[in-house]
């Protein structure tokens, strides 16, 4: 498979891996919360070879090799970095590619400015986590004390293989190995004596202050326009869940597919092919 280029877009904030040639056309790529752009590193040249396009995946601020935002990281935050990118790269209207939280950013996107986003192909995800209007003073209470507590600096390992076996026995959703190896790689940095420590921004880690209620998120979702291509986990995190079913049903034009592999089955060495079949099969229908 091809090995993708390094980019730095919006004036050096935003670092990027880009897959194909720089003439086809470009399909951005978002990835989920603490990962980077190293998440497509098994998708993106299958796409890159059937489709004949471009892929750019995007680390978002406090990711991978991005810079660190000052203040916080909200969710609504990261449709700038979605923005900017797209301006950089003189991209008007972009099909995006987005996992998890990617997906999230990318459906707000398609919301708010459906002028800007063709297709959407989300990746085990689809809105976002929601907070009832009843839960939201104790949701920004968490926030707020969060907030004044002493930063915590980054985990540091004697080695990328032991930081890569913390990410294992310490994710948010399961994930072997072979697997976080890709995402573990680019978020790491030497330090003097031969130790390794994340780059990812410890405040990433901080409860959100404000949380979208799901009636919001339905709204959000209700205003899509665009076609939308859902391909999840089988063990993934929508499955047949009340909200997740309610999210697909507030979506017009959703074709869903649910696939061998877990929340991330587009990076899974053994679900990555199938992943790219069904968006190529989508794609060309």
């Amino acid at each position: 498979m091809s090995e993708p280029r390094s980019l730095r877009l919006a004036g050096g904030r935003l670092a990027a891996l880009a897959w194909g040639d720089d003439q086809a056309p470009t399909w951005l790529a978002l990835h989920g919360w603490l990962d980077n752009a190293a998440s497509f590193s098994r998708l993106a040249p299958r796409l890159v070879a059937d489709l004949g396009i471009r892929v750019v995946a995007i680390d978002f601020a406090g990711h991978g090799l991005s810079y660190h935002r000052r203040g916080d990281y909200a969710l609504w935050d990261y449709c700038h970095d979605l923005l900017d990118a797209c301006d950089h790269l003189g991209l008007a209207r972009v099909p995006l590619l987005a996992h998890s939280m990617g997906a999230g950013v990318a459906c707000l996107t398609a919301a708010a400015l459906p002028e800007r986003v063709e297709t959407l192909v989300l990746l085990d995800g689809l809105g976002a986590l929601t907070t009832e209007a009843g839960e939201a003073p104790g949701q920004l209470r968490k926030g707020l004390l969060a907030d004044r507590r002493p930063l915590s600096t980054g985990p540091r390992y004697p080695d990328n293989e032991t930081a890569v076996a913390a990410r294992v026995a310490g994710g948010a959703t399961p994930i072997d190995a072979e697997t976080a190896r890709p995402l573990v790689s680019r978020n790491l940095e030497s330090l003097p004596g031969g130790h390794v420590q994340l780059r990812t921004d410890a405040r990433l880690l901080r409860p959100s202050l404000v949380r979208l209620s799901p009636e919001q998120v339905g709204a959000m979702l209700a205003a899509i326009r665009c076609p939308v291509l859902l391909v999840e986990g089988e063990t993934g995190i929508l499955g047949e869940r009340a909200r997740a079913r309610q999210a697909r049903a507030a979506v017009a034009r959703l074709t869903r597919r649910v696939l061998p592999g877990g929340h991330h089955l587009h990076l899974e060495p053994s679900a990555a092919a199938g992943v790219a079949e069904a968006i190529v099969e989508w794609h060309e229908s």
